[in-house]
């Protein structure tokens, strides 16, 4: 994500990070270029004015510390305001201490407010341990309850739906009295979008309001449409009052001038980001992570928080031991990758790693669905081939390349490949570094 506007400001802050002293032109010389970077990322023009006057006026004048030079604190300076500009701190939701706590979305038709309901079910769910349920109260677009319907469970959570003959008002008020009876510790209130902000759609909006009474109302808006997502997200602000906005389609959107905007414009802090296709690609937004992976220094926090939704301490310490007396073996490597696909899409993943900015590796474009043939060549093996990958030979490898649908390269490289991560693995264990670029090569 922000793939354009990350290049861009890092080529922009590159001229002055390694100067030990700064002069006015090198100054204005880079907020020239950043100015240029936000405008082109469809960064609303009065932020970008405000923003790059505050970066100009505390960079001039830096001084060196002991850990700093001033090229480096002029990207610090704007690391500390692009955080700023996106809401500082991490918001979230507040819970009501008497269940169930009600969130209400908003947003145009279009806007992925559907399947961000879902989300967001599955991330309480699963984050916050929540019995949640949602309320399918968008009756007007075709077949939007029984999308709900499908992803709700998928999601995990009880569905409340109606039908489309109900008026939609007395379905979320029969939705928060069912979850009352049902003991839910959340519901979530997916209610109707247009194609444009309208007059019906506020009345039945602020009615939907008064009938539930939510703790939180939510506006979803598409990351993808830039400018226009906070021109949505401002005339909201002016009549739903909204608390929070959750931005869809972010893992899209490699501008950025959206995510960068809307809290400038609307005061209001985005608390989520739809980060994928799948309903778990779905995280709390945190703009100094944000600022940091924009300009190329990694996050590796949400990195490690993702890793850890998928390795418990005893699965850990079993891969550890066996990791330590080389038993690691393709069944193991399988399991791995399985853990890392559930970690969101991998180009992703890279964005997390710091050190990779400006690398051919941050750039990679991955193809997920090589996954599924690496998959498919272990499972055509036999348990002892998988322990043993040594024995594969050239009869093995053909059976194994009919079975899988792959080809007989493509086995062979799998092998060499596990061969050359099981070495960088022994490396690892005696205090190496490896080559990722080359191993990422195959080589």
């Amino acid at each position: 994500m922000f793939d354009s506007l990350s290049e861009k400001l890092q080529g922009a802050l590159s001229g002055v990070r390694q100067k030990g002293a700064l002069t006015e032109e090198d100054i204005a010389k880079a907020m020239r270029e950043i100015r240029l970077a936000l405008l082109e990322a469809d960064v609303n023009f009065k932020v970008v004015k405000q923003f790059t006057a505050t970066v100009k006026e505390r960079a001039s004048g830096v001084e060196v510390t002991k850990q700093l030079n001033p090229g480096q604190q002029v990207v610090k300076i704007v690391d500390e305001e692009l955080t700023a500009l996106m809401g500082g701190q991490a918001a979230g939701i507040t819970f009501s201490p008497r269940p169930p706590t009600v969130i209400l979305m908003a947003g145009l038709q279009g806007s992925g407010k559907t399947t961000a309901t879902a989300k967001l079910a599955k991330y309480l769910r699963e984050q916050n341990g929540s019995s949640v349920a949602v309320a399918a109260c968008d009756v007007y677009r075709p077949a939007a309850v029984e999308q709900l319907v499908k992803v709700g469970a998928q999601a995990g959570a009880t569905v409340y739906e109606r039908g489309t003959d109900a008026d939609p008002v007395e379905i979320a008020r029969w939705a928060r009295d069912q979850a009352v009876r049902d003991g839910k510790d959340v519901l979530i209130v997916d209610t109707s979008g247009r194609l444009h902000v309208d007059t019906a759609l506020m009345e039945e909006l602020r009615n939907i309001k008064k009938a539930v009474k939510p703790h939180t109302v939510l506006l979803v808006v598409d990351a993808m449409t830039g400018q226009d997502a906070v021109n949505v997200a401002e005339q909201f602000a002016e009549v739903a009052q909204f608390d929070g906005v959750i931005m869809s389609k972010l893992d899209g959107d490699a501008r950025g001038g959206a995510a960068l905007s809307v809290k400038q414009v609307t005061g209001k802090p985005i608390m989520f980001a739809s980060t994928g296709e799948k309903l778990g690609d779905f995280e709390a937004f945190h703009p100094d992570r944000m600022a940091q992976r924009i300009l190329g220094m990694g996050d590796v926090l949400s990195f490690i928080e993702k890793a850890e939704q998928q390795v418990d301490e005893d699965e850990a310490k079993r891969l550890e031991d066996k990791l330590r007396k080389n038993q690691f073996d393709l069944d193991d490597f399988l399991d791995q990758l399985k853990k890392i696909r559930r970690m969101g899409p991998l180009t992703s993943i890279l964005g997390m790693l710091p050190g990779l900015a400006g690398h051919q590796l941050s750039k990679m474009k991955v193809d997920e669905k090589e996954f599924d043939r690496i998959e498919a060549i272990i499972l055509s093996m036999t348990r002892e081939e998988r322990r043993r990958p040594d024995i594969v030979n050239g009869r093995r490898r053909k059976r194994i390349a009919t079975g899988s649908g792959t080809s007989v390269q493509q086995v062979s490289q799998l092998i060499k490949q596990f061969g050359e991560m099981r070495k960088m693995m022994r490396g690892l264990q005696q205090g190496k570094m490896p080559d990722l670029g080359a191993m990422m090569r195959g080589r």
